[in-house]
C-alpha cells in the first residue's frame, strides 16, 4: 500500500505550478467570465441569461414571469456560479439608466439611478425586451454554433446570432485579470449606418465612420465636450472623453437665478452628487447656493439650485462642474474577445469583425433552409412520381404483407430513396384528389425557384450584404430613436483669448478669500482726510486685503502664506459688481483649507534676467529667477521652503540691480542691495534679511527706486513718506533703523511701501471701507516722527490694508504695490479707460 502510494506522488516546482495555475485561472476569468465577445458584444453570464429567457418561453410577446425562475433556471443548465451576480447581471439588462436598449423588460422595483438596489429576485418580474428578441432570431435555425454546458447535460450557444451591434449599442465594462474593458453606449441607428456604410465601403476611412458614428451615446444623455477623446478611442482603441451634465439657468423676475440640471453623466450616482454639493456648501467651498432640492419624478430628472442674487451663477456651474460629478471622465477601452481572445480594437474593426458574423449567420441560416428546401423537394418528387404512376402504386402496397416490404418494393421499382417510399406510404388517401395533386405541383415548383435562390445567395456575398443590409434597416427601422447625448466640437480647457477684450481691470482680494474684478474707473479719487466710499461689501470680520490693476490677458500669480504659488488669467477671474464681495477664490484655485493669499504679482511676460524677491515674516528673503514660475500645475507647485512657523509676507518683482527696504511691525527697517541675496532655485528656503529683536515681525517690503520715498502707514490710520536716502544701505541681515515713532495715538505699523508722488493710495480698513488719496498729499517727513492723519476711522476701527496705483491719463498705467522699474513691459499696461475724478 505504502508503495502504491508513493507511485501516485509527483513532486513538482511550486513556482511553475503557481505561475501554471495562475495562468489558467487568468484565461478563464478572460474567457469565460469578464469580457464581452465582439459579435454579440455579451459576457457568458449575459448570453446565458437571455438563452434560458427564450427557452423558457419568456419572450416579448408572453406574460412576465418572476426572475427567481430564470436565475434558478440559469444557474441550474448554464452557468455554475452564484444566484445574486445572474440576478444583479439580470436586473443591469433591465435598467433604462445602464443600458441604452434594455434586453431584459423588467416588472418591479429594479433599482434607480440613485443607488437603490433592485428588490429580490423572489418580488420582480420579467421577460425578454422586444429588441432582446433580435438577439436570438434565427438562434434555432442553425445559425451559430452549440457547446456542452459545465457538467454536458445541457447545450448553450456559444454566440448568439445578435441580429443588431449590440458591443457598441449598449457597451460593456468589466475587469479581468490584467486587464479591463469600457465600452460606452452608441445609437442604434448610427452604429448600424456605420455597419451598412463599411458593408458598402470595405476601406471606409475613420473620419468618413466619425461622420456617421459622431460618438457614444448615453442613456442618462448629458453631453460630451470634445471630439478629441472620441477620435483617439476610435482610432486607437483607447481614449477619454469628458461627459458634463445638462444643466439651464433660469432667470426669474425678481432678479435670482435658478440653475436646474436634467441630465447627468453616465453612472453618476444622482443621490451621491446631490449629497456633495450640500457637503461643498456646508464646507464653504462653493458659494452662493440658497436652497438645494431634488425634484426628479416619473417625468425625468430635475435637480434645483437656487443662486443667491450677488453670485454669478454662471461662474457657479462651472465649479459645480469642476468640484462635482456633474463633469466627468469616461475612459473608453475597446477591449473584447475576438476568436477566444481579448483584442483591443478601433471602431471599424469592431464593426468589421460584426459584420463577418452576420455573414456567417446568413450563410449558416441560408445553408440550413436550403438543407430544408431539398429535403422537402426530395420527398416531392416521390410524390409525383406516385402520382404519375397511381396504380401501379397502389397495386405494390395492397400485395405487400407488410410496411417493409412495400417500402423496398416502391424503392427498387421506382428507384425511390427510403425517405421518398415512406412519404409514400405516409400520404393520406385525399392527396389523390386533383386539387391536391395541384398543390404538390406548385409548392414543388415554388422549392426549385427557392432552392436556386438560395444556391445564388450562397455564391455571391453581394447577396449575402443585401439580405444584411436589408435585415439591419430593418431593425433600425423598429428600434431606432432620437439621439440623446449632445456632443460639443472645439471644447477647449482654455480659453481663446483672442475673443477676450484686453481691458485694465481692478483685481480685490479680501481676507477671508473672496475675489472679484472689477473696471479701472470703479473708484474715484479724493483728497487727504475724506471719509471714503464704501469699496465693497464683505462678511463681518473681514477685509481687503490685496487691491492691484492689470489686464484682462495677464498672467495673475498668487502666492500662499505656505509658499506656494498658483496662477490664473485675468480675464478668468470673475466681474462683480462694486459693492458685491465677490467670489470664494477656492472656487477658482485649488488651495487648501490653511492656506492664505499673501502675495499677488501680475506677470506680462516671464522675461529671464528678472527675479521675484522673497520676505518672510521672520525675516528671511531669497530670490529666484522669474521664468521658474512660468509653467505652473493646476495644484500649484512650491515657491519657498521654510519653517512651520514662518509665513510668506512679501513677494517683489526685481530686475536684479535694486536695493530692498524691509519693514517691522515695531517700526524697524533696513535697506540691503538685492545682490546680497544671491540667486536661488524655486525651492529655497532663502537666507536672512533682517534680524528680528523679540516678538517683533515683518510687515512689508518694497524695492527702492529714485525719487521714491518710504511710505509708513499705521494701525490707527496715521502715515507719512520718508525720502529714501534717509535710509542708508547696510548689509543684509543687521537690525536695521528706526523708521517712525510708536504711540498709542497712531499704534504699530500695519504697512510699509516704496511710493512715488505720482502714486495714489487706496487705504482699505479692517470693515471694508476705502479711501483713494494721492500720495503727494501725504506729507513728508522724517524717519523719526509719527505721521498725520490719513483716514478717519471709527472707534476700534483699524487699517486693514494699503494698495497703491500709479494713475496717469495721458500715458500707461501699473501697479505700483509691485514696485516694478518702469521700463519694464511687466510693468506697463495699456490704458483704454480713464480714472473718474468726481470729488
Amino acid at each position: 500500500m505504502s508503495e502504491m502510494e508513493n507511485q501516485r506522488v509527483e513532486e513538482v516546482n511550486i513556482s511553475q505550478e503557481m505561475r501554471t495555475s495562475f495562468l489558467d485561472y487568468a484565461m478563464s476569468v478572460i474567457v469565460s467570465r469578464a469580457l464581452p465577445d465582439v459579435r454579440d458584444g455579451l459576457k457568458p453570464v449575459h448570453r446565458r441569461i437571455l438563452y434560458a429567457m427564450n427557452e423558457l418561453g419568456m419572450t416579448a410577446d408572453k406574460p412576465h414571469k418572476k426572475s427567481a425562475r430564470i436565475v434558478g433556471d440559469v444557474i441550474g443548465k448554464y452557468h455554475p456560479h452564484g444566484d445574486s451576480p445572474v440576478y444583479e447581471s439580470m436586473v443591469r439588462m433591465a435598467q433604462d439608466f445602464n443600458y441604452r436598449y434594455m434586453l431584459v423588460d423588467g416588472h418591479g422595483n429594479f433599482g434607480s439611478v440613485d443607488g437603490d438596489s433592485a428588490a429580490a429576485m423572489r418580488y420582480t418580474e420579467a421577460r425578454m425586451s422586444k429588441i432582446a428578441m433580435e438577439m436570438v432570431r434565427d438562434i434555432n435555425k442553425d445559425t451559430i454554433d452549440f457547446q456542452d454546458n459545465y457538467d454536458g447535460s445541457e447545450r448553450e450557444p456559444v454566440v448568439l446570432p445578435s441580429r443588431f451591434p449590440n458591443l457598441l449599442v449598449n457597451g460593456a465594462s468589466g475587469i479581468a485579470v490584467g486587464m479591463a474593458t469600457n465600452i460606452p453606449p452608441h445609437h442604434l441607428g448610427e452604429v448600424i449606418d456605420g455597419v451598412l456604410a463599411l458593408s458598402t465601403n470595405p476601406e471606409i476611412s475613420l473620419p468618413e465612420l466619425m461622420n456617421i458614428i459622431p460618438g457614444p451615446d448615453f442613456p442618462t444623455a448629458g453631453k460630451i465636450l470634445g471630439r478629441e477623446g472620441i477620435r483617439k478611442a476610435y482610432e486607437t482603441g483607447r481614449g477619454s472623453i469628458v461627459i458634463q451634465a445638462e444643466a439651464e439657468i433660469v432667470e426669474h423676475d425678481n432678479g435670482t437665478k435658478t440653475i436646474i440640471v436634467s441630465e447627468l453623466p453616465y453612472q453618476v450616482n444622482k443621490a451621491k452628487l446631490v449629497e456633495k454639493i450640500a457637503e461643498l456648501v456646508r464646507d464653504k467651498r462653493i458659494d452662493g447656493i440658497t436652497h438645494l432640492a431634488d425634484e426628479s419624478d416619473r417625468n425625468g430628472m430635475r435637480i434645483v439650485i437656487e443662486v443667491r442674487r450677488d453670485t454669478n451663477a454662471n461662474v457657479l456651474l462651472n465649479n459645480l462642474y469642476r468640484q462635482t460629478a456633474m463633469q466627468t471622465s469616461f475612459g473608453i477601452n475597446l477591449l473584447a474577445l475576438v476568436d477566444g481572445r481579448p483584442k483591443v480594437l478601433s471602431l471599424k474593426e469592431c464593426l468589421y469583425h460584426y459584420l463577418e458574423h452576420q455573414k456567417i449567420v446568413i450563410r449558416r441560416r441560408t445553408q440550413f433552409e436550403l438543407n430544408r428546401a431539398e429535403a422537402r423537394a426530395h420527398i416531392l418528387e416521390g410524390l409525383r412520381i406516385a402520382l404519375d404512376h397511381l396504380d401501379e402504386v397502389i397495386a405494390l402496397i395492397r400485395g405487400s404483407e407488410t410496411t417493409d416490404i412495400a417500402r423496398e418494393g416502391l424503392m427498387a421499382q421506382f428507384s425511390l430513396s427510403h425517405e421518398q417510399a415512406q412519404a409514400i406510404l405516409d400520404m393520406r388517401l385525399q392527396r389523390l384528389t386533383g386539387l391536391e395533386r395541384d398543390k404538390i405541383e406548385n409548392e414543388y415548383k415554388e422549392l426549385v425557384a427557392r432552392i436556386a435562390e438560395l444556391k445564388a445567395i450562397l455564391a455571391d456575398e453581394e447577396k449575402v450584404l443585401d439580405i444584411i443590409r436589408e435585415e439591419l434597416t430593418e431593425v433600425k427601422e423598429k428600434f431606432a430613436d432620437e439621439r440623446r447625448t449632445s456632443i460639443e466640437a472645439g471644447f477647449n480647457l482654455i480659453e481663446d483669448e483672442d475673443l477676450i477684450p484686453k481691458q485694465n481691470i481692478i483685481i480685490s482680494l479680501t481676507h477671508n478669500g473672496y475675489i472679484k474684478r472689477l473696471p479701472i474707473d470703479t473708484y474715484r479719487s479724493q483728497r487727504r482726510g475724506g471719509r471714503g466710499v464704501q469699496g465693497m461689501g464683505t462678511n463681518e470680520g473681514d477685509f481687503v486685503e490685496h487691491l492691484f490693476t492689470t489686464l484682462t490677458h495677464d498672467t495673475v500669480l498668487f502666492f500662499t502664506n505656505k509658499g506656494k504659488v498658483y496662477r490664473l488669467k485675468g480675464y478668468e477671474i470673475p466681474d462683480f459688481g462694486r459693492t458685491a464681495k465677490g467670489i470664494p477664490i477656492i472656487n477658482l484655485l485649488q488651495i487648501e483649507k490653511d492656506e492664505k493669499i499673501t502675495a499677488v504679482i501680475p506677470i506680462r511676460e516671464f522675461t529671464e534676467n528678472w527675479y521675484l524677491l522673497f520676505v518672510t515674516k521672520h525675516g528671511l528673503t531669497k530670490r529666484t529667477e522669474l521664468p521658474a514660475f512660468a509653467n505652473i500645475r493646476k495644484g500649484g507647485l512650491i515657491a519657498i521652503h521654510f519653517r512651520e512657523d514662518d509665513e510668506l509676507i512679501a513677494v517683489k518683482l526685481t530686475d536684479g540691480n535694486r536695493d530692498v527696504i524691509i519693514g517691522t511691525r515695531k517700526g524697524m527697517a533696513i535697506r540691503f542691495h538685492e545682490k546680497d541675496v544671491r540667486s536661488m532655485g524655486r525651492t529655497a528656503s532663502g537666507v536672512r534679511g533682517i534680524r528680528l529683536h523679540g516678538n517683533d515681525e515683518v510687515v512689508g517690503a518694497g524695492i527702492v527706486q529714485d525719487n521714491q520715498d518710504v511710505l509708513i502707514v499705521t494701525e490707527h490710520g496715521y502715515g507719512k513718506r520718508t525720502p529714501v536716502e534717509e535710509y542708508r544701505v547696510q548689509s543684509r541681515g543687521g537690525r536695521g533703523i528706526k523708521t517712525v515713532n510708536i504711540t498709542e495715538r497712531n499704534g504699530m505699523v500695519s504697512s510699509l511701501k516704496t511710493v512715488s508722488e505720482e502714486d495714489d493710495l487706496m487705504i482699505i480698513t479692517e470693515s471694508g471701507v476705502l479711501i483713494r488719496t494721492a500720495v503727494s498729499g501725504v506729507s513728508q517727513m522724517g524717519r523719526n516722527t509719527q505721521g498725520v492723519r490719513l483716514i478717519r476711522l471709527e472707534e476700534g476701527e483699524k487699517v486693514g490694508t494699503v494698495a497703491q496705483v500709479n494713475i496717469d491719463d495721458d500715458s500707461d498705467e501699473h501697479t505700483g504695490d509691485n514696485d516694478m522699474p518702469e521700463e519694464h513691459p511687466n510693468g506697463q499696461i495699456e490704458n483704454n479707460t480713464t480714472t473718474n475724478e468726481e470729488e
